[in-house]
């Protein structure tokens, strides 16, 4: 595989290793950007493998709750202009209303589903494509039907958050939703956490430790790797973070004063995992004036 500037300028992005560290990595794993992230953590030299997705489409996620239940809707477009377009934000805001209304549970169900006005979403998104002049797609949804308590927070419209919170109340349910909008946990609790996700983490802090350190007796080096795996698990999981309306004490902690549990959580941020094709178009006029 070839190993090309875009290709180092992810890894670093995904790694905030340096550059020739990345290269190297690339090098080592044949191309492969998945394997040279996980070698440059084996080797320490990962600040981070992030493995976000890229945010990169634009759009808006919407938010329309009654009680106890609440849905998210993500709705793109290509520009930010148009995300902030009178029209399509009615469309959004008609979307929300309609999801909630409904029983879809997915963005392919919530196609059919008719608006206040009679259309579909699938045909009031082609309307909305011929006013604003750009491709419109209603991209994902998330809901909630609880018979406990439900927070919806949205984040200047672009990350949006529901919670399912049993006990405590609901300015504590909003406040958890502030802090997985902000921290974006990829569990909640350690008991969610994949064998396989620590099995890879066990092996990955082995490989970073020296020599001398592996060189230790079974039940030191068992003790060590477990704290750090402990420490990783804390930060991966939403009860193990620090509680971002009061980083003195845990998510755990909070919710235990309060003698409340999270059922589950949901969070979208809008274009995750769609990657935008950036112009350089300094570049394309260079080459089609014969200068590149």
């Amino acid at each position: 595989m070839q190993i090309t500037a875009q290709t180092v300028k992810e890894l670093r992005e995904r790694t905030g290793a340096g550059m020739m560290e990345c290269k190297k990595a690339l090098t080592e794993n044949g191309g492969d950007i998945d394997a040279a992230a996980e070698w440059l953590r084996k080797q320490g030299l990962a600040k981070a493998d992030k493995k976000a997705s890229r945010v990169a489409a634009e759009g808006r996620i919407t938010m329309a709750q009654d009680g106890g239940k609440a849905v998210l809707v993500e709705i793109n477009s290509e520009t930010d202009f148009v995300a902030k377009d009178d029209h399509f934000m009615a469309f959004c805001e008609a979307v929300a209303r309609a999801a909630l209304g409904s029983t879809a549970a997915d963005a392919e169900h919530l196609k059919t589903v008719r608006l206040a006005s009679g259309e579909t979403v699938e045909e009031a998104r082609a309307a909305v494509i011929a006013k604003v002049g750009e491709n419109v797609q209603v991209r994902r949804m998330a809901r909630i039907d609880s018979q406990h308590i439900v927070a919806a927070y949205v984040h200047g419209a672009r990350i949006g958050v529901l919670v399912e919170l049993k006990g405590g109340d609901e300015a504590l349910a909003r406040g958890i939703a502030m802090h997985v909008a902000a921290m974006n946990p990829p569990y909640n609790k350690a008991s969610d956490v994949p064998a396989e996700f620590i099995a890879k983490e066990k092996e990955i802090e082995l490989a970073k430790m020296s020599d001398k350190d592996k060189a230790k007796p079974t039940e030191i080096l068992d003790k060590i790797i477990s704290g750090k795996i402990a420490k990783i698990i804390n930060e991966n999981t939403l009860y193990g973070q620090p509680y971002v309306l009061n980083t003195d004490q845990t998510v755990e902690a909070a919710l235990k004063v309060a003698g409340a549990d999270v059922l589950g959580f949901q969070r979208l941020a809008v274009g995750e995992g769609i990657e935008k094709v950036v112009e350089d178009y300094a570049a394309e006029v260079m080459k089609q004036a014969g200068l590149a």
